[in-house]
């Protein structure tokens, strides 16, 4: 084993204080005949214990590095420093505290699989998404692990939206986001004009104490909660979504240029005579994908061309900070909120029909098993043929529909070859284990108030199919690429399931006559694939769909290739959609690097100091995206069903609580029968087997059982929907 002084310390700067502990360790070492290190932190421990850039850098670690060895020092060796270091290594535990609107609320840790119950006592001032620095409490008996919050570090919720309440001499605000458990008090001077009903952004001036309520200031009047389009935009400012673009954004985006250059195709491969489509929805704008296809003794070459949209957002630009900002572009119900101003996401960076586009292709070579035998990825200039729909593909392919099959005649065989490329893939991923939840998603259809007419299910057809089965093996290619050239990357991963929850999924299933092998505590995809396999048809099928669901964990980014569970694949990443996802923009400047020969050490160096944050941030604002995108079709669902009062629907149990249940009805609409209206019994909520039971008569609702509800009222404010049963099946509509 070789020995080692090491010299431990941030070293930022390298000042006269650094140099002298450095120059010790290295005259230790020569004095011991051996080795003389200096061990780093790749981020400064006080802003990740901070939780924000409290400390600001001098020296990049480049830097640091180049004058550590100027000192004699023979190694640096860098050691990753995040919240889950900070947590193992000094026995501080630092999170984000969730709060509830009963006064408790939770702590989430990096790196924790549960979080921390805080009761109400033990709050101590913490606010919503605050960071915070806990101490564990003794841990009741088969209850989750309490802490008491012992310091906020940093507050997380500065601006609150909500409906402002007017008094004689003050006013205020009630939160739209429920798990906040307190009004906020506006001193009248600080309305800024505010009346009854108007919805608000509050800036917080005071966070409030136990005897005092939270105080503030309003800076922003979206409108009346009945005017047209407040109800949305309240949800934006909710999650802070950014909308409009910085001005040094907007001026870097206008020296784009609209077309694409001869200039600008130098050095690429040139893919403008090859026969190639997009295939999108009826109303996408920002198409990032192409996809060709060649078919030769019995090889499928299979083309997916992505727009080179790093060539466009220069790293560290203003237009790349913004895009790292936002993180993904916002799919809301009436609007979408792009990762990237119009000009690049629906025009030079689109890759519309006629026009010649800068891409980057994974060319693939696939034999009849669905096995990639040959690949290569390339910056490539490309030219679309056609700007194909879901809708045409499935017409031609699915319908056998005449007119369309005529229309596009000339690449009638080339789909033809796509459906049978495409079929063989998913069989591959099936094979494997690949599992395919398939539950309804809807689109709700508005009208140009902003009203809901329509609620319509997702239609999942062969040419969806198509995309997705090429994207995904495109996206397994290039990880699988980049794994082993061992470079800096972004995976795509899915965790194995908890273990515990899988054994409650094992137990339940028994009780149906279903087995799950379960090794070690772990289950293999292929098991879970098998079981949906198995259920299909049957009446549990939406009951044990859903728990297996449930018992998975949330797929994010990483820097660490882990794998991807759901996939059943060892190597996953997103690559396809740089336009709306800055994941996938930043591993195409990765990519380019590596093609162009620039992955040298101080490249490496550099991707190895950001990518860490480039993969948090991504994760957390995909997730926000995704809460955002969910309150909207709550909003417009709820909205929906005020038309439908004392109506009858026929609905599956989709949630079961010790306070009612849950149905989902066909068009995905979910409300909730309260366990105090179940009809002929008292309910009782029997936790283990998901189900409600009456006490006296033994009737029973659980989950995935078909049940009868009439729509008894809706709450747009709490976006809540109520249910009671209907034992009049007559009146079902």
């Amino acid at each position: 084993m070789n020995k080692r002084v090491i010299a431990l310390g941030n070293f930022d700067g390298v000042h006269r204080g650094h140099a002298a502990l450095l120059r010790e360790a290295v005259a230790a070492a020569k004095e011991l005949g051996c080795t003389s290190a200096a061990l780093i932190f790749d981020r400064d421990p006080d802003n990740v214990f901070a939780g924000a850039c409290v400390t600001p850098h001098l020296t990049d670690n480049q830097s640091k590095a180049a004058y550590i060895r100027e000192l004699g020092i023979d190694e640096v060796i860098y050691i990753p420093f995040d919240a889950k270091t900070a947590n193992a290594k000094t026995g501080r535990i630092i999170g984000t505290f969730i709060s509830n609107q009963r006064g408790f609320g939770f702590v989430e840790v990096d790196g924790r699989e549960e979080d921390l119950f805080i009761p109400e006592d033990k709050v101590n001032g913490a606010y919503h998404l605050d960071t915070v620095e806990v101490v564990l409490l003794r841990k009741p008996a088969g209850k989750r692990q309490e802490a008491e919050v012992i310091k906020v570090i940093e507050r997380g919720t500065n601006t609150i939206v909500g409906t402002f309440q007017k008094n004689r001499t003050f006013g205020f605000v009630i939160p739209d986001n429920q798990k906040l458990a307190e009004d906020i008090f506006i001193p009248m001077e600080h309305s800024k004009g505010a009346v009854d009903g108007h919805k608000v952004v509050v800036e917080l001036t005071d966070y409030g104490s136990d005897r005092k309520k939270p105080e503030g200031k309003v800076i922003e009047i979206l409108g009346h909660i009945n005017d047209p389009g407040v109800d949305i935009m309240s949800i934006v400012k909710g999650f802070d979504l950014p909308v409009e673009y910085p001005e040094k954004v907007m001026n870097q985006v206008e020296r784009v240029a609209d077309e694409v250059s001869e200039a600008d195709c130098a050095g690429r491969s040139d893919y403008r005579d090859v026969v190639m489509v997009t295939i999108d929805g009826e109303d996408a704008k920002d198409l990032d994908d192409a996809v060709s296809l060649t078919v030769k003794d019995g090889l499928y070459y299979l083309g997916v061309h992505i727009a080179d949209v790093s060539n466009y957002v220069q790293e560290r630009s203003a237009l790349d900070r913004e895009a790292l900002n936002r993180g993904t572009s916002v799919y809301l119900v009436d609007r979408v909120i792009p990762m990237l101003p119009h000009k690049l996401s629906n025009g030079i960076c689109s890759l519309n029909a006629g026009v010649d586009r800068l891409a980057l292709s994974c060319l693939m070579t696939i034999n009849e098993k669905g096995e990639v035998i040959d690949h290569s990825i390339e910056e490539t200039v490309i030219c679309v043929n056609e700007r194909m729909t879901y809708t045409s593909v499935k017409k031609i392919l699915e319908d056998k529909d005449e007119t369309e099959r005529e229309r596009y005649k000339e690449l009638v065989p080339m789909f033809e070859q796509m459906e049978e490329l495409a079929a063989i893939l998913r069989k591959r991923r099936k094979k494997r284990g690949s599992i395919d939840f398939d539950f309804p998603e809807s689109k709700i259809l508005l009208d140009k108030e902003g009203h809901p007419m329509e609620i319509k299910p997702y239609d999942r057809n062969v040419a969806t199919k198509i995309i997705e089965d090429f994207m995904l093996i495109a996206n397994e290619t290039v990880a699988q690429h980049f794994y082993w050239l061992e470079m800096p990357f972004v995976y795509r991963t899915h965790d194995f399931p908890d273990p515990e929850k899988i054994q409650k999924l094992a137990s339940f299933i028994y009780n149906f006559g279903y087995h799950m092998k379960v090794n070690k505590e772990e289950v293999h995809p292929k098991e879970i694939q098998k079981l949906l396999s198995k259920v299909e048809g049957s009446n549990e099928e939406a009951l044990i769909s859903r728990l297996a669901l449930r018992s998975m964990k949330q797929a994010k980014y990483t820097v660490d290739c882990s794998g991807h569970f759901g996939l059943a694949c060892d190597y996953y990443c997103h690559f396809t959609s740089p336009i709306r996802r800055y994941p996938d923009l930043q591993i195409h400047r990765i990519i380019k690097d590596w093609i162009r020969g620039r992955m040298k050490s101080k490249k490496i160096e550099h991707y190895e100091e950001i990518l860490p944050q480039v993969a948090a941030q991504s994760s957390k604002l995909e997730r926000r995206a995704e809460e955002a995108e969910r309150e909207t079709n709550k909003l417009k669902k709820v909205e929906y069903m005020e038309r439908h009062i004392g109506e009858v629907f026929t609905g599956v149990v989709s949630g079961v609580t010790q306070w009612g249940i849950y149905v989902e009805l066909p068009n995905t609409v979910e409300g909730m029968v309260h366990v105090s209206k179940l009809p002929g019994d008292y309910f009782l909520y029997d936790e283990q087997a998901y189900e409600v039971v009456g006490r006296d008569t033994g009737m029973k609702y659980k989950l995935g059982q078909t049940v009868n509800v009439s729509v008894e009222s809706t709450d747009k404010f709490l976006r809540t929907i109520d249910f009671v049963i209907a034992e009049d099946l007559e009146d079902e509509v």
